[in-house]
């Protein structure tokens, strides 16, 4: 061996050095909730920064050598703690020193500590504090989501309850009126059963709609469109729209003109002011209505008042929630779902309008709703009158109807622009396919006759779907009544209609593929 190169040594490397105390208190004081550690004699021999900033009004007292009885009397003194009998519970703390525990504490602070004990070999405790409050607050939020949820799902059976109902009854009416119809021979009878299922079907049609209404409401599909104009515009409006029915039931219906300019979406606030007479004639046994304004300010305050049957002040508070109605043992097979004053509440939130009614049973009610002031020289006189077209829920929807019968094309392409749908008509794929090539029209639903010259339609609609390179909700209507076809078509995703249409069946449809699409069915090519 080289005399220069030392000897190898066959001893291991030797053992890292322990951490420095003041290194392990470092990393302590980093941890985000409180230690504390006590010996047998209930000395506190550490505790780390976060325990003492656990009690701000006794931090500068909390230290080494503190008797564990003395710090519960410094933080119940401290009032930091909600405590129902401090002294109480000073004495039930001493008696746990020792023992393993778990226990919750509301500070008064509105926080919440969870404060864990835990018995060390040596007859000692360690004390650790957590602030739980965000946990807290989460675990009030899944509750209140719950509840929600719960009281949504009550909410969702009240309604399939009322409208199993309410439905259901002028259903049934229909049926029977149209089975008396086809054997009446007297003609005037005749017109009488016909002008009793109009009733019975305009009845349904003002459900659905006010059902459809709280549908657009909830997918916030409705946007104000806000413009400044004479109120005299809705007003004229209403007076055709309800003296027929005032004096059906022998009310006197009073509007007082008014040249005052006020600023909103027409549309809208004739929703609101429709239902609120609405309500009026079917509340109002005897007696009269009045729909008037006065200024405030700078609004204008449009109060509608009768001498109806009038509201307890018990329900004053609950008439504008959904599916709500006043239990007074009056019920009046026309009073619907309870949706009509929730609807108004929520469209007069969208436009910031305020609401207030007041109420006293057996002699009327007033609600009023406050608009802002117009200047009349802003006023739109010349805009058009107040319509679906403008207000409805498929105003500015595009429609590709297809259907070869030109009376009927004409006919339905009528109907569908006065529900405010952009319309284009074609009799067959050919025309499609010009119509694309020159223009950039992008239909959001196809409307398709089934028996088209040249074609079916299902073939017609999947050839524009793959000219477009994309699904289009499509609805296919046939005079074929064969239960095999219908099951066809249906098997292959397409809504069908039968000849001669419905309208509040087709209004229905649509408003389903086009605003409930998860709940469509799918097509299949």
């Amino acid at each position: 061996m080289n005399k220069r190169e030392a000897p190898q040594s066959s001893r291991a490397p030797p053992a890292p050095s322990a951490p420095r105390q003041d290194t392990v208190f470092a990393g302590l004081d980093a941890v985000a909730s409180g230690i504390a550690v006590w010996d047998a004699a209930q000395k506190l021999r550490y505790c780390n920064r976060h325990f003492r900033e656990s009690f701000h009004h006794a931090i500068a007292e909390i230290a080494q050598g503190l008797s564990y009885p003395y710090y519960l009397e410094l933080v119940a003194r401290s009032n930091e703690l909600v405590l129902a009998d401090p002294a109480g519970w000073i004495a039930e703390q001493e008696s746990r020193f020792g023992s393993d525990g778990l226990e919750e504490q509301p500070l008064a602070d509105g926080r919440i500590y969870q404060i864990q004990r835990r018995a060390t070999e040596d007859g000692g405790m360690v004390t650790t504090v957590y602030d739980i409050s965000l946990l807290k607050r989460g675990e009030k939020a899944l509750v209140r989501a719950k509840e929600l949820a719960e009281t949504a799902d009550q909410t969702k059976s009240r309604f399939l309850r009322a409208a199993n109902h309410d439905l259901r009854q002028p259903l049934a009416t229909l049926k029977i009126l149209i089975y008396n119809c086809m054997s009446e021979p007297d003609e005037e009878h005749r017109n009488d059963l016909f002008h009793a299922m109009d009733i019975a079907v305009s009845i349904m049609e003002d459900l659905l709609g006010a059902l459809l209404q709280i549908g657009q409401l909830d997918a916030g599909k409705i946007v104000p469109r806000v413009t400044t104009f004479q109120l005299a515009q809705i007003f004229q409006r209403l007076d055709i729209q309800f003296r027929h029915q005032a004096q059906e039931k022998g009310l006197k219906l009073r509007i007082v003109d008014s040249r005052s300019s006020i600023t909103s979406d027409k549309a809208l606030l004739e929703r609101i002011l429709s239902n609120l007479v609405a309500n009026a004639v079917r509340y109002t046994d005897v007696g009269r209505i009045l729909i008037g304004c006065r200024h405030s300010g700078g609004k204008l305050r449009i109060e509608v008042r009768d001498t109806g049957r009038g509201i307890g002040p018990q329900y004053l508070e609950r008439i504008f929630d959904e599916f709500y109605q006043v239990a007074d043992g009056k019920r009046d097979k026309k009073r619907g779902l309870g949706l009509g004053l929730n609807i108004v509440k929520r469209i007069a939130g969208l436009l910031d309008h305020p609401i207030s009614v007041r109420s006293t049973q057996g002699k009327g009610s007033l609600f009023a709703i406050e608009v802002p002031a117009g200047n009349v020289w802003h006023s739109d006189i010349g805009e058009p009158e107040i319509s679906e077209s403008i207000g409805g829920e498929f105003a500015g929807v595009s429609v590709l109807l297809i259907e070869d019968d030109e009376a009927l094309r004409i006919a339905t392409t009528e109907l569908l622009e006065r529900w405010g749908i952009v319309v284009h008509a074609i009799q067959e794929e050919a025309q499609a396919r010009e119509l694309f090539e020159r223009s950039a029209f992008d239909p959001k639903l196809i409307i398709a006759d089934y028996s088209l010259r040249e074609q079916h339609g299902t073939e017609v609609v999947r050839s524009i779907c793959a000219l477009l390179g994309r699904e289009i909700p499509s609805i296919i209507v046939t005079a074929d009544t064969d239960p095999l076809l219908i099951q066809r078509l249906k098997g292959e995703g397409f809504p069908v209609l039968i000849k001669p249409v419905n309208p509040p069946r087709l209004r229905v449809l649509m408003h389903n593929l086009l605003y409930e699409p998860q709940a469509a069915p799918v097509v299949r090519s």
